[in-house]
């Protein structure tokens, strides 16, 4: 562990980077074998972003929404995306009160710490985008009036990548308000033989124990904020976003909102590493769940089989990785 701060901020830092490791530990002890996919989802999370898992059903995308909320003491909403949802389900609406002859103001679901999004491609095009104010700007606008969310808060979406019918795919600019893609993929035979013997006689998400709350993840974030992001880092940041932007196997590249994305999320990746500078290795573990989800690849790519992932790793080795001592 390495913090670089005055004795006493240093011992702030240190309790602070045990607090973190101790949520992914509690959320570990329900989500089985998915140490990548946790630290990812806290990452993002200290980061202040919004994060789109992509995965088949059954592979413990809500689990590990609903384990997150739970560790870290948020309040936890889950809407099912269907064609049927409206805007103001999500949102709020006002409704008037004859009692009190004045119209009240009655919260959606969006108003929580964290919100699960089960499905969000089939809900329609209007009700996707009733969450892009919340997501973008943390708070809603109904009826003129504008309410800020509570703080921390957290989009968690989910969806479905082989199951097309009925769907309503996400717009480019809703899915670059997500800081990162997850996908969660099958467990190991092991892992999975630990997973149903642990939900035998009892579902392991009622024992979770709040590590954290609100204010102490506020706290967090603002501490994680200060982390160093070199001149040589940023540089490479900004190298690596803008070369997919020159690609001829990208039609679409990464907009500047992605390089603020991966900056932010290597700022928190290094604190949780235990330490108050970041490294190209921070900035390289984050570059493709950071980026692949804003390209779109070129005809060119898709007749090779190639995946975003494919393609931003050739990027990757194409780019000059900044002195590891640079700091």
């Amino acid at each position: 562990m390495r913090f670089d701060y005055s004795p006493e901020v240093a011992e702030k830092a240190e309790n602070a980077n045990r607090l973190i490791n101790d949520l992914i530990k509690e959320i570990e002890s329900v989500v089985v074998g998915k140490h990548s996919e946790v630290v990812m989802l806290v990452t993002a999370l200290l980061a202040g972003g919004h994060v789109l898992i992509e995965d088949v059903p059954g592979v413990g995308k809500t689990t590990l929404a609903a384990t997150l909320s739970k560790a870290a003491g948020l309040k936890f909403n889950r809407a099912q995306f269907t064609p049927d949802v409206m805007a103001s389900d999500i949102t709020g609406f006002n409704i008037y009160n004859r009692q009190k002859e004045q119209f009240e103001f009655k919260s959606g679901l969006v108003m929580t710490n964290i919100l699960l999004a089960d499905e969000i491609n089939r809900a329609s095009p209007k009700t996707q985008s009733a969450l892009l104010e919340a997501m973008e700007e943390g708070a809603v606008t109904v009826d003129g009036t504008t309410y800020p969310m509570p703080k921390p808060f957290m989009v968690i979406a989910t969806q479905n990548p082989t199951g097309y019918i009925g769907t309503y795919p996400l717009p480019e600019a809703q899915l670059d308000r997500f800081i990162l893609r997850l996908s969660m993929g099958y467990p190991n035979l092991t892992e999975e033989m630990s997973l149903i013997s642990a939900r035998r006689t009892s579902n392991p998400l009622s024992e979770v124990d709040a590590i954290t709350d609100a204010d102490s993840l506020n706290a967090l974030r603002k501490m994680i904020s200060e982390v160093t992001v070199s001149a040589e880092i940023s540089k490479y940041i900004v190298t690596l976003v803008s070369a997919t932007r020159t690609s001829p196997k990208i039609s679409l590249g990464a907009s500047p909102r992605a390089s603020l994305a991966l900056m932010k999320l290597s700022q928190a990746y290094a604190f949780i590493r235990g330490r108050d500078y970041v490294l190209a290795e921070d900035v390289s573990a984050l570059y493709a769940p950071a980026v692949a989800h804003r390209i779109m690849l070129s005809q060119e790519a898709r007749l090779e089989k190639k995946t975003a992932e494919d393609v931003l790793a050739e990027l990757a080795r194409g780019v000059e990785v900044p002195y590891r001592a640079n700091r």
